[in-house]
């Protein structure tokens, strides 16, 4: 018995350090190519941080509303896209039937492991280096465009097209007002994409953690 909780809480050690590692890893090296861009191009004009919109929200009211709005339409699209793919492994699958017990790992995970570098790449990095070049409307519509591919394509052989491109269209709406609610609201900021993204992460762990789907 003794032994069986010893190991059993030794696993979950074991897991939450092992997202804390890859959460690190993941952000060093997603950052990397934004990082010696802005070394090169824009060091003496502004801070790393203020440069990828790792900074504080203006607006806050207004940007506030569109967030929470953003956020349940994402975890709507969560919902269906794990229909779609129920019985295919996912990012999340590894928290499956695990209950609340996983919740620390699945936390690290959904807020650092995933969301915080994709969004630093896409909304930080490729939405504004592509605004400078080509305006807002039309970066923003390339950006959305390849989340969607990014998040939908690798199912085009397990699910079909049909179901690959609904996710791929899904997603790639939810970038679009992702990028729009950061530009246009938050003055740059990146910080109301990351908290979409990792409240939508959090609630796909959930539904994995117990099962629910």
């Amino acid at each position: 018995m003794i032994n069986k909780f010893v190991e059993k809480m030794g696993w979950k050690i074991y897991m939450l350090v092992s997202k804390i590692i890859s959460s690190i890893i993941e952000i060093i090296l997603i950052s990397s190519l934004p990082f010696i861009w802005w070394l090169i191009s824009a060091k003496k004009k502004e801070n790393f941080f203020n440069w990828i919109g790792l900074k504080k929200i203006e607006n806050k009211k207004t940007t506030l509303i569109n967030t929470i709005i953003i956020s349940l339409v994402f975890m709507t699209v969560s919902i269906l896209t794990l229909y779609l793919i129920k019985d295919i492994e996912t990012a999340t699958s590894e928290f499956k039937g695990l209950g609340i017990s996983a919740l620390l790992p699945a936390l690290i995970y959904a807020i650092f492991n995933t969301s915080l570098p994709e969004e630093i790449f896409f909304r930080g990095f490729l939405l504004k280096r592509l605004s400078n070049k080509f305006g807002f409307r039309v970066a923003n519509v390339i950006q959305s465009i390849i989340f969607g591919l990014l998040h939908g394509i690798m199912f085009f052989s397990l699910v079909g097209i049909v179901k690959a491109m609904i996710i791929i269209l899904l997603t790639g709406i939810v970038a679009y007002a992702m990028g729009y609610v950061n530009e246009k609201k938050a003055n740059g900021s990146i910080l109301p994409s990351w908290i979409i993204h990792a409240l939508s992460n959090i609630f796909a762990s959930i539904i994995a953690m117990f099962s629910i789907i």
